[in-house]
């Protein structure tokens, strides 16, 4: 379980790295345009896109994060070798289903697919967000590869207080 903690707080940092650091850069005609993860989200926020804003804002940032923030919870007492946390059932039981809704490697995969069209009509940079995100990506998928989730029902349902 400490490895699942450990992957799961990295996760976090990159995922907060990704929304503050520059996503990618673009060179075209002697202009220059960056963006940050924000900047992408809040790209559809006028007129009849505005629900788009809310939806890829929750895919790609909101429920990633809450979802670490659920497993952390969740996991870290019983890996220090203590007693689940209060309603620690409720938060893993939200974590797993918001799993298939936390959409962050399909927006990279997106992103990384989009940029090789555009890079034939402009010089592109990926910043360090891009790369947070990259790594992101193989993180959660070792934590979720790594966590056996009978093993963490059956150690909840041991150690929950009598």
């Amino acid at each position: 379980m400490t490895q699942i903690v450990m992957l799961a707080a990295t996760a976090a940092i990159l995922m907060v790295a990704a929304v503050f650091f520059p996503f990618l850069e673009i060179h075209a005609s002697g202009l220059s345009r960056w963006s940050s993860l924000l900047g992408v989200v809040a790209a559809f926020s006028e007129g009849w896109m505005l629900p788009l804003t809310f939806g890829l804002g929750a895919m790609i940032l909101v429920l990633p994060l809450a979802r670490l923030a659920a497993l952390i919870y969740t996991l870290a007492p019983m890996a220090l070798g203590h007693r689940p946390a209060p309603h620690a059932a409720l938060a893993f039981r939200w974590a797993e289903a918001m799993r298939p809704w936390a959409m962050v490697e399909i927006f990279i995969l997106g992103a990384a697919i989009s940029l090789v069209k555009i890079s034939a009509l402009a010089d592109v940079a990926l910043g360090p967000a891009f790369w947070a995100l990259a790594v992101l990506v193989v993180v959660t998928v070792l934590k979720d590869t790594l966590m056996c989730r009978m093993t963490v029902w059956k150690t909840l349902e041991e150690r929950r207080p009598s």
